[in-house]
């Protein structure tokens, strides 16, 4: 019983990180998207919408896992696991059209006569970029110790909001010194900044909209992960040959589809009893394997 205790603090601990990053992130996202417009900011907007990414992101993440974790139903006997990938894909659209609406914003404002750079718009940047660094030790400390994907990949999404707040920082920072000592080419130094982060955010936007697609097309999963099931199919003595290994990813977790040929001479139950033996093995092994489909081929000493 100890250790079910064990895992319900780790899960409480990771649910609690994702729950602190959503709400940090949904509170840096109004505010620097307000200031930026407020004050005229390109590179706060730009660096709000990545944090709105974000937000969009990681509630994706956990209504997906609400809705993938429903059980196969009749309607959908594979069950849910693409509903998060429908909405990611929505998200990396809505963020690539952000991101080149502010790089076409700041670039436009290169032939005006740039905003006053505002101190308001530097102080949010730099609440930003302290809140972020702390919000990634603290999430990537919890994701190591529950050993959780999710967390660790929060983490490195708050880890490049770090990057883009340090722009925004900077790039305002600059401004306002041009304004200050009148050094005109340091006043475009806000938008100069909201083209860098503007990219960053495409990136962002090309990464999520990639796996979504992936995933809908099925790709299959990398060749290590399918060379760490063989490794274990081969542990089996019964397993004679490997005919077939396939494995897809669906939504949030993978199923594996593999035809072994094991011994002709094998009575129905020794067989069942070897591909529910494998089967067990690679989902104790892996925690996002879901599903492993075992087909037994026959096969004689003679065919060697």
């Amino acid at each position: 019983m100890l250790n079910t205790g064990h895992h319900h603090g780790h899960s409480v601990a990771s649910l609690v990180a994702i729950w602190i990053s959503l709400m940090s992130n949904i509170v840096l996202t109004v505010l620097k998207i307000i200031v930026g417009i407020l004050f005229n900011s390109p590179v706060l907007l730009a660096d709000g919408f990545h944090n709105a990414g974000d937000v969009a992101a990681s509630a994706a993440a956990l209504t997906s896992m609400r809705i993938s974790k429903r059980p196969a139903d009749e309607d959908h006997p594979y069950g849910h696991g693409k509903a998060e990938v429908i909405g990611s894909g929505i998200v990396a659209i809505i963020l690539g059209i952000a991101a080149l609406y502010i790089a076409y914003e700041s670039i436009t404002t290169f032939f005006e006569e740039p905003a006053k750079a505002s101190v308001i718009a530097l102080i949010t940047a730099i609440v930003s970029l302290v809140w972020k660094q702390v919000l990634y030790v603290y999430t990537m400390r919890v994701g190591k110790k529950t050993n959780s994907k999710g967390l660790i990949a929060t983490a490195y999404d708050h880890l490049a909001d770090v990057y883009a707040s340090l722009a925004a920082v900077v790039g305002i920072g600059l401004a306002l010194i041009g304004d200050i000592y009148d050094i005109g080419f340091l006043s475009y130094g806000d938008p100069f900044a909201g083209v860098v982060v503007s990219v960053l955010v495409l990136r962002l936007a090309y990464e999520i909209g990639k796996e979504s697609i992936d995933i809908l097309m099925e790709k299959n999963v990398s060749h290590e992960r399918l060379e760490e099931f063989a490794k274990l199919i081969r542990t089996f003595p019964e397993v004679k040959r490997i005919d077939r290994l396939r494995a897809r990813e669906h939504g949030h977790y993978i199923l594996v589809d593999v035809r072994v040929g094991v011994s002709g001479e094998l009575t129905i139950q020794e067989g069942h009893d070897i591909s529910s033996a494998i089967r067990n093995l690679i989902v104790n092994e892996h925690d996002d394997v879901d599903e492993v489909l075992v087909h037994l081929n026959p096969w004689y000493p003679d065919e060697k």
